[in-house]
């Protein structure tokens, strides 16, 4: 078995380090990088509007990360009156630790799905609802808890900027290095490296044993043409080495 590693820098090289160092093959290859977001600038007027009782919702440790950058530029902190949540564990381990709150997450599913099911936001109405997110994803929280009467707003608080990657080259690469298992932490990733495979290669490609974080990213590859799927229910490192490890 070779794993390749497609999650952001540096992630995705640590990731790869911790496999190869208990010999299970593992390359990396991000297919994009981060940088601040357009959304940064309006991020302290955004928290100075919610009230006591509002709810900030990150989507992931990326989201967190820049936002406290931003913050601590500025010489402000996060909120104390607020709940905070997180769609996985990774990102809620990054909020408790920056903001110091108390941070809700689901326990099992961690995907929009999973964080919607929280008791905490079943009842929604009049509440204020700001997300932290990248440069576009996550429509569905938006979307579901506008339908339960709250008011929602994103913060773009960092941007993908997808590389320019040579499709055919890397998968002679991977082809020769004999990658067989795919991971892929989000859809954007999924559907972008997609698109770079030449039509030739796809069989292939498809055939990859592929690794996501979650049953929503799991029906898009199946939909895509990817016939050996498992959801390993998290996008963090440990959860990934973990499953890695045992099925190997």
């Amino acid at each position: 078995m070779t794993v390749l590693i497609t999650r952001p820098a540096p992630d995705c090289y640590q990731l790869a380090e911790q496999l190869n160092a208990t010999a299970i093959s593992a390359l990396a290859q991000p297919l994009l990088t981060l940088k601040a977001g357009d959304g940064l600038p309006s991020l302290l007027r955004q928290l100075n509007e919610l009230t006591a009782g509002d709810y900030i919702i990150a989507v992931s440790h990326h989201a967190v990360a820049f936002a406290h950058d931003y913050l601590i530029s500025q010489g402000a902190a996060w909120p104390k009156n607020v709940h905070y949540i997180a769609v996985g564990h990774k990102t809620a381990a990054t909020l408790t630790k920056l903001s110091g709150q108390q941070v809700s997450s689901p326990a099992h599913r961690c995907d929009s799905e999973g964080l919607l099911a929280l008791p905490e936001l079943a009842d929604m109405a009049g509440r204020n609802v700001l997300i932290l997110r990248g440069n576009g994803g996550r429509e569905l929280i938006h979307q579901a808890l506008t339908a339960r009467q709250a008011v929602v707003n994103y913060c773009e608080t960092y941007q993908r900027c997808w590389l320019d990657l040579d499709g055919e080259k890397l998968i002679q690469q991977w082809q020769h290095q004999h990658v067989d298992t795919l991971v892929i932490t989000s859809a954007e990733q999924l559907v972008f490296l997609t698109q770079k495979i030449p039509t030739q290669h796809l069989t292939w490609f498809f055939h990859c044993h592929l690794l996501v974080p979650s049953q929503r990213v799991a029906e898009q590859a199946a939909t895509l043409g990817f016939v050996n799927i498992s959801t390993v229910g998290s996008a963090s490192n440990n959860a990934l080495f973990t499953f890695l490890s045992n099925f190997s």
